[in-house]
């Protein structure tokens, strides 16, 4: 199968080596030190990717297209694919409605995965699967990737676009709460909890239930919190505080400069996680309601560390092997609907939650179940 990986930064490269190993690759980012980062075997082309225009001739040769471009291009990069008749698996943190586009997925004949990475993702395909098991009454799931060494002052690393994780800083949360969907600043909330492996980390609100708040309307109560180290919100509150976070230029000099944008360029270097750098990702799930007139709770947990024999980090394949399952959820023809479709909605298909976390474990991917 000839598929094509939009994005090649350290996750979109993590799946293309994935991919690879069974499938006709090409990668396509607009940065070619990226693409000198590939191993051979896996075509490279040179292309800036928000000339959408240009997809049908740069998609023409391909049967599957995953999309890894950062968020502020996700969606109209999606919509182009998605004109180009493409099935599409998207892990771009996009602010906008996947959903609007489901309706012109269908007219194309295309079946599109979204927000397929750890959470949004992994989270998802959790919750749809038992929502079909049992009763839920109450889910959270607190996640969070962070470097091994805690250096100052920010204790914390980036293995994806700075400006992608300052705008998840900076979007309202919403979470459920007695049915309803409320509406908090993010970073609100702050609580100290203690994780095995990984000690005390800092929670907080951010906008992480996405497509949840629509598609399972009748969970009353639904919250995603990120983990930190203790700290880092009031780093962050501080750089806000003072305008460093503001999207809207201002004039500097006779020139309009976005704080926003200045903040991520500055923050690239210090927030770049190293090809080598040790850290890991941290997610625990937790899902309580009724299971055949029984009150159930089932958690699932995850504690995964970069990787020193493939050399992969441990937010690139949480992420992006999340996602490389998907396309094959698709290749294999265990669900063939079109549209566009959250995790949500493809796992309560027959064989797919098993595949996906399967095929995580072969990987060393590894989710430890409880119940009580």
């Amino acid at each position: 199968m000839r598929i094509h990986v939009l994005g090649a930064g350290m996750v979109g490269r993590a799946m293309a080596i994935d991919l690879a190993k069974e499938h006709q690759v090409t990668c396509i980012d607009i940065n070619p030190k990226n693409l000198t980062l590939l191993p051979d075997g896996i075509a490279t082309c040179v292309a800036d990717l928000t000339d959408t225009p240009g997809y049908a001739s740069l998609l023409q040769h391909c049967e599957m297209v995953v999309c890894a471009v950062p968020g502020f291009m996700g969606f109209k990069t999606l919509e182009a694919v998605i004109m180009q008749g493409k099935n599409v698996v998207d892990i771009s943190f996009f602010p906008e409605d996947a959903l609007q586009l489901h309706e012109l997925a269908k007219q194309y004949g295309v079946t599109a995965i979204v927000d397929c990475g750890v959470a949004p993702g992994m989270s998802n395909w959790i919750l749809g699967y038992y929502n079909t098991k049992m009763k839920i009454e109450y889910f959270e799931c607190l996640v969070g990737g962070l470097p091994k060494q805690r250096i100052k002052p920010w204790e914390y690393k980036a293995p994806f676009s700075p400006i992608d994780v300052l705008e998840e800083y900076t979007r309202p949360a919403r979470y459920v709460e007695n049915g309803h969907i409320v509406t908090k600043p993010a970073l609100s909330d702050a609580e100290l909890i203690d994780f095995e492996y990984a000690g005390t980390l800092e929670s907080f609100n951010t906008d992480g239930l996405r497509s949840l708040l629509f598609t399972m309307p009748h969970i009353p109560h639904m919250k995603e919190k990120t983990l930190r180290y203790p700290g880092h919100i009031d780093l962050i509150q501080s750089l806000k505080k003072a305008g460093f976070l503001n999207p809207e230029p201002i004039p500097v000099q006779g020139r309009p400069i976005s704080p926003l944008q200045f903040t991520s360029n500055l923050l690239f270097e210090q927030w770049k996680l190293g090809e080598k750098e040790p850290e890991f990702t941290i997610m625990k799930i937790i899902m309580r309601g009724m299971m055949q007139d029984t009150p159930i709770c089932i958690e699932y947990f995850l504690y995964d560390e970069y990787d020193p024999a493939t050399q992969t980090s441990s937010m690139s394949r949480t992420t992006g092997y999340t996602c490389t399952a998907a396309v094959n959820v698709l290749l294999k023809n265990l669900f063939s609907e079109k549209g566009v479709f959250p995790p949500e909605w493809v796992a309560p298909a027959p064989g797919c939650f098993e595949f996906i976390m399967d095929y995580l474990a072969k990987r060393n991917v590894r989710y430890r179940k409880t119940i009580s």
